[in-house]
């Protein structure tokens, strides 16, 4: 765990803590990590991202929250109590939205001028990732002219590349033996094991959701056929955890000082449900009745005549 800062002239937090890998903050020769604002590939909205020292490995960055938390740092409080996940991302995911938007031009192109972006210019840092290099022909035509290599989005491929995203998450959903479909019994996802759990389908259906969580909506329903998964029916079927959860793990909103968060962390909790007892006393027929402060309140004397 980690204590990150950054201060700004305005800004009233300067630290936060943060759960991530030591890769991820490692300085070296060329240069220190950086936080910066991408094209969050599935809302398309500004998102917060790491990028650890040479741009080797892009990073996501979530929140995990609870109201009325802080944190106790050195001698001081934080007051904001949220907990940052920096984990690492296949920043192919973080490219997908280029080389689809692209790929209505029809020709290969390079990719220093397919990954380009007038809002978000850092997302040309997504081409010094070596990860993004030697795995773009995964998900797009490659050719070679004059040493030069230009590319183009393949729907075909992605879907092949996606399809394996989904079996390795069915493999590790199985192996950490999480539960999903009926065999989810509790919202903090405590195990009870069924004659249901072992579904494949329920595994399929699982994972693709966690997939779908860093791609459009329209890729997530090309994938979902590409699977041959039948359609949902209930929108909840294909929630991932983190939508299910009862604290917020969600990613970050970017923001100059880290305090801007999704708007979803900030809504209001829906009415406790009454309890039985409670039901039955509302269906009392209270007429006459004091109320429980009237054998409280004080007498008033009676006047002398």
């Amino acid at each position: 765990m980690a204590t990150k800062k950054k201060r700004t002239p305005n800004s009233k937090n300067s630290s936060w803590v943060a759960i991530t890998a030591e890769s991820a903050i490692d300085t070296d020769k060329d240069g220190d990590p950086a936080f910066l604002t991408l094209r969050n590939p599935t809302t398309d909205a500004a998102s917060l991202y790491l990028f650890s020292s040479g741009d080797l490995q892009p990073y996501e960055v979530k929140a995990f929250t609870e109201d009325c938390h802080s944190w106790l740092i050195g001698q001081t409080v934080q007051r904001d109590g949220r907990l940052l996940y920096i984990t690492p991302m296949d920043p192919l995911y973080l490219m997908l939205p280029y080389l689809v938007k692209a790929a209505k031009e029809g020709k290969f192109q390079p990719l220093d001028q397919v990954v380009m972006d007038e809002e978000f210019p850092a997302c040309s840092r997504l081409l010094s990732c070596a990860q993004s290099l030697s795995s773009v022909h995964l998900v797009a035509e490659e050719k070679e002219v004059g040493g030069r290599k230009f590319h183009r989005y393949s729907q075909e491929k992605a879907m092949q590349w996606l399809s394996k995203k989904v079996d390795r998450t069915v493999s590790a959903l199985k192996r950490s033996n999480i539960s999903v479909g009926e065999g989810v019994k509790s919202r903090t996802y405590v195990r009870v094991k069924t004659e249901s759990d072992t579904n494949d389908e329920d595994y399929l259906r699982y994972a693709h959701g966690l997939v779908s969580e860093y791609i459009d909506e329209d890729l997530s329903k090309a994938l979902r056929k590409h699977l041959q998964l039948p359609e949902p029916t209930s929108p909840k079927e294909t929630e991932p955890p983190t939508k299910k959860r009862k604290m917020s793990e969600l990613p970050v909103e970017a923001g100059e000082d880290f305090s801007k968060f999704n708007s979803s962390d900030f809504a209001r909790k829906p009415p406790k449900k009454m309890t039985l007892a409670q039901k039955t006393l509302a269906k009392v027929d209270k007429s006459g009745m004091k109320t429980m402060s009237a054998f409280f309140s004080p007498k008033v004397k009676a006047e002398r005549k």
